[in-house]
């Protein structure tokens, strides 16, 4: 997941945990520094797959709890989850995890 957008969604569709790889590595007090290895490079002996740099966007304070002052969801992570949960008008997750989702129907020029 690297955006709010992401975990809302998932969430939203019923998971009880999500993984938080690259939006923890936009911490700056991230080990990586803003460096990313991708789930692919999971290897017992060495790693492989691309290693990807991303933007430190502030303090892992912010990035979990805020305020964000960015607007493209990779702050304040917990915060975006709380408002769509409010603006859906649920109070709990597992409420939420119940609402009815709609997916838009995708039209492939194929």
């Amino acid at each position: 997941m690297g955006t709010s957008g992401d975990i809302i969604k998932a969430i939203a569709m019923g998971a009880d945990a999500v993984m938080l790889g690259s939006a923890l590595a936009r911490a700056e007090e991230s080990p990586g520094q803003g460096w990313h290895w991708g789930q692919e490079a999971h290897h017992s002996e060495l790693p492989r797959g691309d290693r990807v740099r991303l933007d430190t966007v502030g303090p892992l304070q912010e990035v979990l709890w805020g305020p964000s002052h960015h607007t493209n969801g990779t702050s304040n992570l917990m915060g975006a989850l709380r408002r769509a949960m409010a603006t859906t008008g649920y109070s709990d997750v597992k409420a939420f995890q119940r609402i009815e989702v709609l997916v838009s129907p995708y039209l492939s020029t194929m």
